[in-house]
């Protein structure tokens, strides 16, 4: 069972994607995600591997997801940069805290086009149903 967010829980969630395509973001996307390309970064610390950068990258309705260490360089190339703490991160990826919650309880900072969360939350839901099987066997 992978943990998450290892490089071993990247690749099964890049796994279950492959081959899937997505919608294009809906109209509230904004400008950056409004052909259906953007990058959204979050900066997650306290894992129990340090902390941790993921990468989201979509393009033409795929969506394909990087772990690596977090560094200085932690803003380029993201339209938008998610902060928070691996508990935060966990609960969100389990279910148990919305972004919502998240956002309006200030544990998680965002730097950078809102939209692009929007845009990026919508392509996560149309991807669930393929990531199911990842969610069951995800440790925390």
């Amino acid at each position: 069972m992978p943990r998450f967010l290892t490089a071993e829980w990247v690749a099964g969630f890049n796994s279950a994607l492959e081959g899937v395509v997505l919608p294009a973001p809906g109209p509230d996307a904004g400008l950056a995600a409004s052909d259906g390309r953007f990058v959204v970064a979050e900066e997650v610390r306290g894992t129990p591997d340090g902390d941790v950068r993921l990468v989201l990258r979509t393009a033409d309705g795929a969506l394909s997801l990087e772990v690596g260490p977090l560094t200085a360089d932690t803003g380029a190339a993201a339209d938008v940069t998610i902060a928070l703490d691996y508990r935060d991160a966990a609960a969100l990826s389990a279910g148990t805290l919305s972004p919502a919650e998240a956002l309006t309880g200030g544990r998680i900072r965002v730097r950078g086009d809102l939209s692009v969360l929007t845009a990026g939350q919508e392509l996560l839901s149309a991807a669930r149903e393929h990531t199911r099987a990842l969610d069951a066997g995800t440790t925390y």
